[in-house]
């Protein structure tokens, strides 16, 4: 595995710093004030992504672009090092088409939808002219474990009726969000991991009713986590997405992705939250002393680093082999880093904000707000006990092969 960047990454990575640096930086504190005044989308933002997308910064997630299709197109992990830049500032992917979770939808569509379907909905969301929502999450249920899923799709002459209840359904408040992929049950008498279909649900659609904007952690996003009801929302049968029964092994194909994009980025706050942190401990003094000269504070920053750097080289190690031998033999290291960067970030996050003192949890620094999305992303794209749990199951597993095999580095074998 070579993780270094070839010159066609190295000057992508130039080319994304400097246009953070030049348009997105200066327009932090702007896109801070008009969100509050509920200006949304701000003022700006399309502005920024057609300077993006006129410089050829657009769409850099999705691999295997075809002809028609917009974009520079990179292997996961030549996309990597720019997800991490990107990662810096909380809403920075958008101006670049690379926000979540529009890139994960943008991937399921790519992969199976219909020419119909790709005509109506994915050529506008890879041209950045419509956003949309993935609506999976039900809180009557526990909806880590996909099959408990209650909202139903039921086929009824050339349509499909659905009824049941979303929450946490990220983007769904964004005022330019025009479509959902909805995951619900076509058939509960199936297996359990047949039983689930994903269906295309226009945002306007009667009986398509938004309850609330939830917040996390007090925290108000303005794109929206929202509880949403569907109360017999009647859509043609053309917009099933692949075919019934097989929502379950979409979700798997849409989440691996989705989920390495959160940790790319994550890595790129983390870092933000280091070098901030590094930068307080030489400016400030206590009791004679700069932050910095004392031990807790120089381990913190020692720490940080070493894990960061340590998350960097697995999430890097996950997108090659993405790339390599694709995302459903790759589910191990998929859970790894899903489990391990969040509460790296968070970790990170916490220290810079204790260094930082009360400024660290006010809004003069991003990272409260970075934060606080770490900490939800333990919970987005499922909770770090399935992830443990599902790579514990894989390491019994694979010792089961090879049981026996450790004895004899044991004085007494027979205790095995």
């Amino acid at each position: 595995m070579d993780f270094g960047y070839s010159p066609k990454v190295e000057e992508l990575r130039i080319r994304v710093r400097n246009f953070m640096d030049e348009y997105i930086l200066p327009r932090v504190r702007q896109y801070k004030e008009e969100v509050h005044a509920g200006i949304f989308p701000v003022s700006f933002m399309e502005d920024l992504k057609a300077l993006a997308k006129s410089e050829g910064l657009w769409n850099l997630f999705l691999p295997h672009l075809k002809d028609d299709e917009p974009g520079t197109g990179l292997t996961n992990l030549e996309y990597a090092p720019l997800a991490e830049i990107m990662g810096r500032i909380g809403w920075a992917s958008e101006v670049f088409n690379c926000n979540a979770p529009d890139t994960g939808n943008m991937e399921l569509l790519h992969m199976f939808a219909t020419p119909a379907q790709r005509q109506e909905w994915l050529i506008p969301l890879l041209n950045g002219e419509i956003r949309s929502a993935f609506a999976m999450t039900e809180p009557d249920v526990a909806s880590s474990d996909a099959t408990n899923i209650t909202t139903l799709i039921k086929r009824d002459g050339d349509d499909y009726v659905i009824n049941g209840r979303k929450w946490f359904i990220t983007n769904a408040a964004h005022p330019n969000c025009r479509i959902f992929i909805l995951m619900g049950k076509t058939d509960p008498d199936a297996d359990p991991h047949h039983q689930q279909s994903m269906i295309l649900v226009p945002r306007d659609t009667l009986g398509v009713e938004i309850v609330r904007n939830i917040d996390i952690m007090n925290h108000h996003s303005p794109e929206g986590h929202c509880e949403i009801v569907f109360r017999n929302v009647r859509v043609p049968a053309g917009n099933l997405l692949g075919e019934e029964g097989s929502g379950f092994a979409l979700a798997q194909a849409r989440l691996g992705p989705g989920r390495i994009h959160h940790c790319m980025r994550s890595i790129g706050g983390a870092e933000l939250a280091l070098e901030l942190m590094v930068e307080r401990s030489q400016e400030r003094k206590t009791f004679g002393k700069y932050l910095h000269q004392h031990g807790i504070v120089s381990e913190w920053i020692a720490r940080s680093r070493i894990e960061i750097d340590q998350a960097r080289l697995l999430v890097l190690k996950t997108a090659w082999m993405i790339d390599n031998v694709g995302a459903k033999a790759a589910s191990k290291e998929i859970s790894m880093i899903k489990a391990l960067v969040p509460t790296v970030f968070t970790t990170v996050c916490d220290r810079a904000m204790q260094t930082f003192g009360a400024m660290g949890i006010s809004p003069d620094t991003p990272l409260a707000d970075h934060w606080t999305w770490g900490r939800a992303l333990r919970f987005a794209d499922g909770p770090d006990e399935v992830h443990l749990q599902g790579i514990a199951r894989m390491e019994i597993k694979k010792s089961q092969k090879t049981m026996g095999a450790t004895a004899a580095y044991l004085t007494t074998p027979d205790r095995l």
